[in-house]
C-alpha cells in the first residue's frame, strides 16, 4: 500500500492506495504546532478506525506548499512508518513538461493535479482547485503545464469580508433561490457562491482562448468544487481526489528497478 498526503495551507489531505484504488482517506486540519508525533498519533487512530494496518504501508508521498509542516510529516514517516518519504519536487520524474518562466517556483499541488489530470483525462485541459486559493492551471494536448491563475480561495475570502465588515453574520455556504438577494444573509450568499461561479467562468473563457483550444476539458477539484460547480456550466468533470491520485501516478513513474528486476519503495 501506498500513503499519500497532501500538505495543503489549510488542510492535509491523506489517502491510502491498495495499488490503484484508493482504500481511505482523510481530511486534518495543517497545523505548523503539531509535533512529528502528533502528527503519528493521529495517523495511528485513522488507520485504526478505518482497519488499516500501518505496517502494510510501503511508501509515503508527500506534496506540500508549507515547509515548516512538509518537515513534520517527513520526520513522522520515518519514525512511524519506517519510511523515507519521496517528495515531490525538483528532480522527481512527472512525465509533463513545465513552460512557465521558472518551473521551480511552481506549487507542487499544482503540477501534481496536472498529471493526474493529463493522465486521467488528456489534453488539453483547465483544472480549477479550490483550496486556500482558488488556482487555475492550463495544460495543452501535448502534456504541456503552460502556467495559469492564482485568486484568493473562497475561504479566506469570506472570512475577510466576516472580519472586516462588522455587520455581516457568517454564513452558509449554499445557492440561494435568486441572485438578488432579499436579506442580507442570501445577498452575501448570492455574492460568494455566483460570484466565484462568474470568476470561474470568465478565467476559463480567456485561457481558452489564449490556448487556442475551445474545446479543453475543465475538470474541477478541492473541498468547495461540487458548491460551485452546480451554479456553472463550464466545469466538465469533478474529482475531489485529483491530488491524491497525481501522487500515486508520480510515485508509479519514478519507481527504480533493483538489478534482481523487484521495485525498490520509498523504505
Amino acid at each position: 500500500m501506498i500513503l499519500v498526503i497532501d500538505i495543503g495551507n489549510t488542510n492535509i489531505v491523506l489517502g491510502v492506495f491498495d495499488e490503484k484504488t484508493l482504500v481511505a482517506n482523510w481530511r486534518i486540519s495543517t497545523d505548523r504546532n503539531r509535533t512529528a508525533d502528533e502528527y503519528g498519533v493521529l495517523l495511528k487512530e485513522l488507520f485504526s478506525l478505518s482497519g488499516i494496518s500501518m505496517k502494510s504501508v510501503e511508501a509515503v508521498v508527500i506534496a506540500s506548499v508549507v515547509p515548516p509542516v512538509n518537515v513534520l510529516l517527513e520526520s513522522m514517516a520515518k519514525k512511524y512508518f519506517n519510511l523515507q518519504p519521496m517528495i515531490i519536487g525538483p528532480g522527481i520524474k512527472t512525465g509533463i513538461s513545465i513552460k512557465t518562466e521558472n518551473p521551480r517556483e511552481v506549487g507542487a499541488d499544482r503540477i501534481v493535479n496536472a498529471v493526474a489530470a493529463y493522465t486521467l483525462y488528456g489534453g488539453p485541459l483547465v483544472i480549477v482547485d479550490f483550496g486556500t486559493a482558488t488556482t487555475f492551471c492550463c495544460v495543452t494536448g501535448k502534456g504541456e503545464y503552460m502556467g495559469g491563475a492564482i485568486a484568493p480561495g473562497i475561504g479566506i475570502s469570506t472570512e475577510a469580508l466576516f472580519a472586516r465588515a462588522a455587520k455581516l453574520p457568517r454564513v452558509e455556504l449554499t445557492r440561494p433561490l435568486s441572485v438578488i438577494g432579499k436579506n442580507t444573509i442570501t445577498a452575501m450568499q448570492s455574492g460568494i457562491v455566483f460570484g466565484f461561479a462568474g470568476q470561474v467562468e470568465f478565467l476559463v473563457k480567456r485561457m481558452k482562448q489564449e490556448m487556442g483550444a475551445a474545446d479543453a476539458q475543465v475538470i474541477a477539484t478541492g473541498g468547495l468544487a461540487e458548491v460551485i460547480a452546480q451554479q456553472t456550466a463550464v466545469i466538465d468533470k469533478i474529482n475531489p481526489f485529483l491530488t491524491l491520485v497525481g501522487l500515486r501516478i508520480i510515485f508509479e513513474r519514478n519507481q527504480i528497478q533493483t538489478s534482481t528486476g523487484g521495485a525498490h519503495t520509498c523504505r
